[in-house]
Order: structure tokens, then C-alpha cells, then sequence
């Protein structure tokens, strides 16, 4: 309600005679603490939100009584709160375009009949422009539902969620008991051998959501008159209209009715985490796994996600009380475009209130946002597998999320009636906008920088490590006690070594009295004598070598580091397995692991200047003495703390155990630091560094990191 009282366009409609049509219903809501009425055409499975003030006037209507003897009385009866002349004026050609409202006039049947082609041809224009998401409609399930609801309506109670909770935390209990297989099997998760798997688990699971939608509707008193496919992303699945919802009074049930779908989507991935869980390799195995992925990424990336106009949308709306938030949200961009840009005055806000203007905005912001993130980040996943694909839904992304925006918007701002007397100014004020953009773009120069991920090392570090299998028995330096080179550092045992090594002793007494023996006798047994003694005693030297090793000593002067090696008293260490390190803290190096798409401006000598922040120190910046690159690609990365499989940034080679063959070559650069005052060094500690490279303007910075993509992904 603008609360304007007269229009000039009053005369157009004031001696008219209309009335609601028969199947027009109309329901009470509460939305924001406030009385609305939702008007529903059960015929076209179309909703409308008036004001009780709209909702008085559309009641009064009726084929004896024209449209300005009904205002007049509403504005008689009410001063305060009737509807102005606008607001009539725009509710009645709301209604109108809907097809709800009847005329007394013999051509009305004919009028109806062009506005429903009307409307239908704009509905396929929609869905062509939609191709991503474009509905089928098939069947009407409701009489269905409605015999079955009372059965199958039993999951939505209490002892439903009740089962529901106790089956998703056994798997959520068997999915962290198997998180390392859980992961491993998502490599092969788009082989081809898969895709059969993975497209009969999309279908099943999504066939079960949307049923859940339309249980839990009709349930609550909706009604669900449509089912269908969709072509979600080029991709046929299930859908069902659930859209009566809107008509249900309670807003927790209508948003039940938007997580009904993912509620039992996660039941049935719970219980198939479960069978996946205790089952072999195998058919059952593999579907159980690949509807695990499918609800995974259905609910996180779509139906969860209130950005997109999927579950968490209209959850979100119910639980605002904000209905029709996206058409609404787009209503205040434009509005505010128009009041602070544009200069048409006029201009109103959908929203009641400052609170929900800011949630309509940060909304229309961030949605819009979100989808060129999501389609952008789906084509290029599917164009990784699929570039022919790929290639398509780019394509199909550019003209119905570029062009024809743009159509749309530069045919408002020709053909709006609202930009009459303002047209100039917002042609203007676009066309300034783009150029000044542009040229900030393309010729303003912007502060660049590039980060890379590293290690701490010390110059001077050596590993320690046993060179004789045995048991952990004695630690006599424990850890972070500086030592001198030589002494020890802990002692191991091995009964068998010990064991070995007397039967050794007594070989060689054995073998040098036989020896001893021939000599006296000249026996011709003594070149051969000879060389067994030899042998036996080699064999006792080796043997007591390792009997020595078994006190393991340090290396070199320095700090002894072994955080747990007093835990691991009385544990077996294998021979060669490292137990810790002696560092010689004087001084320490940086080693990054810089990707090959940056590393040309490395060697050209363009960076400026360069810091390195290491975790743990309060994002203190360390300044870099000095820089040492190493001009060729390498793949051992310089610590495992930097690869994927310990958390770090750094794509690894899945069948390394070792954790430090990268996917990809890269270069290493080696940077020079000191200690500032108050910082902590210590040899392992993981970072990064920053190279600060001369400013340049963004537009060819974008370009040159686009052409380094294609021909990093698709070699064009």
C-alpha cells in the first residue's frame, strides 16, 4: 500500500463492475506479526499476499456495484486504513494478469481466454530461458497421497524423529570410523564404469525427496496436484509442485514442508552409509556409496543452500516471514536503482520495514552471487571430465545468465514508464558506470601480490634415526636439551641381536682353533680355513656394529627435538624409521612450493619485496633477507605438513603413503629469514610467504590468469 489517496488513472477503471472469480479462496496468515490473506486459484496453483485492507475491498466487489462505489464505501467505512487509488489501480491489474477476476461484459470469456495463452506463452518463454532447470509435468499424485497419507504421514511425528536421530548418529558413528575408505573411494567416483551407478542413485534418491515433499504437504493440509521430470543442469530427475504449502497458516509447517525432502534424503543416506559400512566391493557396496555422494552434494550444494531457489529457499522464507523473497529481493534492487540512481522519486520498497529491506537486499546480493559462483565451478568440474559438455552449459550459462539479462534490462530502461520523465538521466548514469568501471579495470594500476605455501628449516638440522632394528628401553636426553655431536641420545635393545651375536663369538673360537689346528698339521684344509675365519669374523664386526648402534647418538651440535620419543619407551622402532631431529638453530630458511603459473615473474625478477607468516605467531610478518630459486620443476615436496593428506594446501598423488609427491610439478624457492624480536622459530613450523609483484591494472590480470586456465585444464 503506497498510501497515495487519487491517480490521474482513476477514471480508466472507477465505472468497471468486477468480481473475484468463484474459485478464488482466500486464507488468514500471520507473516512478521502482521494479518495477511494468501489468495489461491486452485486451478493454476497460483498464490497471492494482500493486505487485510486489499482483502476488504476485493469482498465488497460484485457485478451490482462499480469500483469507485466500492472504494468509496471502503474509504467511508475506514478513513485510515482504505486503499488509495494506486493501490486499487495496481492490485486490480494484478489480478487481472492473473486471470482471477470476472467481468459482466459477454467478451470477457474471449479475454480470459487470450490472457491464459497470454500467461502460458510467457510461463514457456521462462522455461526455455530456465533451460537448466526446465519442468515437465506428468501426473497428478494427490488422490494417491491422500489414501496413503494417514500410513505414510507417521514418519512426520515425534517417534518418527526419534528413529530418524538414532539411524543418522549410527552413521554418523560408522562414517568417522571409516573416514579414511569414505574418502579413498571418491576417486573413481566419476569413472565411467560408474556413472550408471551414480545417475540410478540420483534418480531413487531424489524420486524418495520429493515424495517426502508431498507427504509432508499433503499432511498439513496442502494439496499436491502436480509431479514431473526436470532438467536439473541437462540432467533428468523427479520433481513435484508442493507450492499449496504457502497456504498452510503455520510457518514451522510450511518450513517442515521444505526440509521434508532432505529430512528423508539423510535418513536413507544414513541408512546407506550403514549398508555401505558392512558390506564388500560390489554392486550393493557401490550404490550404497554413491547415494551417500548424491545426498551429500544435493543438500549441501543445492537443497540446503537458501541461495538457490531449491529447500533451504523456502525454509528461509517461512522462517523470515518473508514470502516470495527472491522476486521480492529483485523488487528492491530495482527500487533502489531507481530512488538513488535513477531519480524517480516515486519509486516504493516491497519491504514493510527497514530490517526486512536489509535482509531483501543482502539477499538479492549474495544469491546472485552465488549462482554465477555455482555454475561457473559446475561447468568447469563437468568440463574436466567432459569438455564437449562442458562447452555446452557454458554456453547455456553465458546467454541465460548474461545476455539475457542484459536484453531484459536494456529494454527497461528504453521502454520503462517509470524512467518517462528520468530516462535520460539513467541511460546516463549506466553507460558512466560501465565506462568508469572499464577504465578503473583496464588502466588503473592495483597493489598484486601472490601467496605460496612453505616450511620453516633450520641451515643446519640433521634427521636422527637408528641404523638397528630394537625396543625403546632408556631415553637419556629427552626432548629440547641442546647437545654436543656424539653424545647419546637414547638406547635401544634386541635380545635376538644379542643372542646372534654369541653364537658369533663362539663360531669364530670354534673356526680359529680348527684354523690353529691345521696350521700345526700343514693341512691342505688351510686356504680354506682361511677364508671361513675371515668370513665369521666380518660377520661378528657387523653384528657387534649393530649392538653399537643400538645407542643412538646426535649428529651434530644443536637442539634436540622429539616431542614423543618418552612415549615411545618400550615400542619397537624399525631400522631407518626417524625418531626425531638435533637443529642448530643459528640460522633458518623458508623452502615455498610456488605453483608453475607464478613462477615466471619469480625468475624475471618482478617481485618487489617479500614477507613470511608462519602459523601459530599472531600473524606477525617476517621480513626475507634474501631469495634463492631453484630453476627446475620439482614433485618430492619439501615437507609432508604441506600435501593434502596432512592438511595442508598441496594436491598429492593419491597412492603415496609418504604424503610428499605432489599432483604437479612445481618450483621451489627458498627465502632467508631472521628471527624478529618476540618470535619463536622452530624447525618444521608451516607458513606462507608473500611476493609482492609491481602493481597492475585488474581486467589483463584476469585475462592472463583466464588463458592460464584453459591451457592448464584443457591445453587450449
Amino acid at each position: 500500500m503506497t498510501g497515495k489517496i487519487f491517480s490521474e488513472s482513476w477514471y480508466r477503471i472507477a465505472d468497471q463492475r468486477v468480481a473475484l472469480r468463484n474459485q478464488v479462496q482466500m486464507r488468514f496468515q500471520m507473516f512478521r506479526g502482521e494479518r495477511w490473506y494468501v489468495v489461491e486459484d486452485p486451478f493454476t496453483n497460483q498464490f497471492f499476499r494482500i493486505r487485510p485492507e486489499a482483502r476488504e475491498f476485493l469482498v465488497r466487489l460484485g457485478p451490482g456495484r462499480t469500483v469507485g462505489e466500492v472504494w468509496q464505501e471502503c474509504l467511508a467505512s475506514n478513513p485510515d486504513h482504505a486503499p488509495g487509488q494506486e493501490d486499487v489501480i495496481k492490485l486490480l491489474a494484478q489480478l487481472h494478469e492473473a486471470n482471477l477476476l470476472q467481468y459482466g461484459l459477454p467478451e470477457d470469456s474471449l479475454r480470459l481466454f487470450e490472457r491464459h495463452k497470454k500467461r502460458r506463452k510467457k510461463e514457456m518463454q521462462a522455461k526455455l530461458l530456465g533451460v537448466l532447470f526446465f519442468r515437465i509435468p506428468l501426473i497428478d499424485p494427490d488422490g494417491f497421497l491422500k489414501r496413503t497419507v494417514p500410513w505414510v504421514g507417521k514418519v512426520f511425528s515425534r517417534a518418527g524423529a526419534a528413529v530418524w536421530i538414532a539411524v543418522v548418529l549410527l552413521a554418523l558413528k560408522f562414517a568417522v570410523d571409516n573416514f579414511g575408505a569414505l574418502l579413498g573411494q571418491s576417486q573413481g567416483i566419476l569413472a565411467p564404469s560408474n556413472l550408471f551407478f551414480l545417475y540410478a542413485s540420483l534418480v531413487f534418491l531424489m524420486t524418495l525427496h520429493e515424495f517426502g515433499h508431498a507427504y509432508a504437504c499433503r499432511k498439513f493440509g496442502g494439496e499436491v496436484h502436480t509431479m514431473g521430470i526436470m532438467l536439473m543442469l541437462l540432467t533428468p530427475i523427479p520433481y513435484v509442485d508442493a507450492s499449496s504449502s504457502w497456504a498452510i497458516r503455520s510457518r514451522w509447517e510450511r518450513a517442515l514442508v521444505g526440509a521434508a525432502g532432505m529430512i528423508v534424503e539423510l535418513f536413507i543416506a544414513a541408512l546407506a552409509v550403514i549398508v555401505w559400512a558392512n558390506t564388500g566391493p560390489g554392486t550393493i557396496n557401490s550404490l550404497a556409496y554413491n547415494i551417500m555422494f548424491i545426498a551429500s552434494v544435493t543438500t549441501l550444494l543445492f537443497n540446503l543452500n537458501p541461495l538457490l531457489r531449491f529447500d533451504g529457499y523456502y525454509i528461509l522464507s517461512d522462517l523470515l516471514d518473508i514470502p516470495s523473497l527472491h522476486t521480492r529481493s529483485i523488487r528492491q534492487l530495482r527500487h533502489l536503482c531507481e530512488r538513488h540512481l535513477f531519480g524517480y522519486a516515486k519509486s516504493t520498497s516491497p519491504a514493510r520495514s527497514r530490517k526486512e529491506a536489509g535482509w531483501l537486499t543482502a539477499f538479492a546480493l549474495a544469491s546472485g552471487a552465488y549462482k554465477v559462483f555455482l555454475f561457473v565451478a559446475i561447468t568447469l568440474f563437468v568440463a574436466d571430465r567432459f569438455l564437449l559438455l562442458g562447452l555446452i552449459m557454458a554456453a547455456v550459462c553465458i546467454v541465460t545468465m548474461g545476455i539475457v539479462p542484459l536484453v531484459r534490462f536494456g529494454s527497461y530502461l528504453l521502454h520503462s514508464p517509470h524512467l518517462d520523465r528520468h530516462r535520460g538521466r539513467a541511460i546516463g548514469v549506466v553507460a558512466g558506470s560501465v565506462a568508469v568501471v572499464f577504465a578503473v579495470l583496464q588502466w588503473v594500476p592495483v597493489w598484486h601480490s601472490f601467496r605460496a605455501p612453505g616450511i620453516l628449516k633450520a641451515d643446519s638440522f640433521a634427521e636422527v634415526s637408528s641404523a638397528s632394528a630394537g625396543r625403546l628401553s632408556e631415553v637419556l636426553v629427552p626432548s629440547g636439551r641442546e647437545v654436543r655431536a656424539g653424545e647419546v641420545l637414547y638406547r635401544m635393545s634386541d635380545p635376538e641381536l644379542r643372542h646372534r651375536l654369541m653364537l658369533a663369538d663362539a663360531e669364530v673360537r670354534e673356526v680359529g682353533a680348527r684354523y690353529r689346528r691345521a696350521l700345526l698339521n700343514s693341512s691342505s684344509d688351510l686356504e680354506t680355513l682361511t677364508a671361513y675365519l675371515a668370513s665369521v669374523e666380518e660377520r661378528r664386526s657387523r653384528l657387534r656394529q649393530q649392538q653399537a648402534d643400538l645407542e643412538v647418538r646426535a649428529p651434530i651440535d644443536g637442539t634436540w627435538v622429539a616431542p614423543d620419543i618418552a612415549e615411545r619407551n618400550g615400542q619397537w622402532i624399525p631400522r631407518g624409521k626417524p625418531t626425531g631431529h638435533v637443529v642448530n638453530g643459528s640460522a633458518f630458511n623458508f623452502s615455498a612450493v610456488v605453483p608453475q603459473s607464478e613462477v615466471s615473474r619469480l625468475f624475471s625478477g618482478q617481485v618487489r619485496d617479500s614477507t613470511v607468516r608462519l602459523r601459530g605467531q599472531g600473524g606477525r610478518d617476517i621480513p626475507v633477507v634474501g631469495l634463492r630459486y631453484i630453476p627446475a620443476d620439482r614433485e618430492q615436496l619439501p615437507s609432508a605438513a604441506l600435501g593434502w593428506l596432512s592438511g595442508g594446501d598441496i594436491a598429492v598423488v593419491g597412492g603415496d603413503s609418504s604424503g610428499r609427491t605432489a599432483a604437479e610439478p612445481f618450483f621451489e624457492v627458498i627465502a632467508d629469514v631472521n628471527a624478529p624480536s618476540g618470535a619463536s622459530f622452530y624447525h618444521g613450523a608451516s607458513g606462507r610467504i608473500r611476493f609482492s609483484l609491481p602493481a597492475e591494472p585488474l581486467l589483463p590480470r584476469w585475462a592472463r590468469s583466464f588463458r592460464q586456465m584453459l591451457q592448464k585444464r584443457y591445453q587450449l
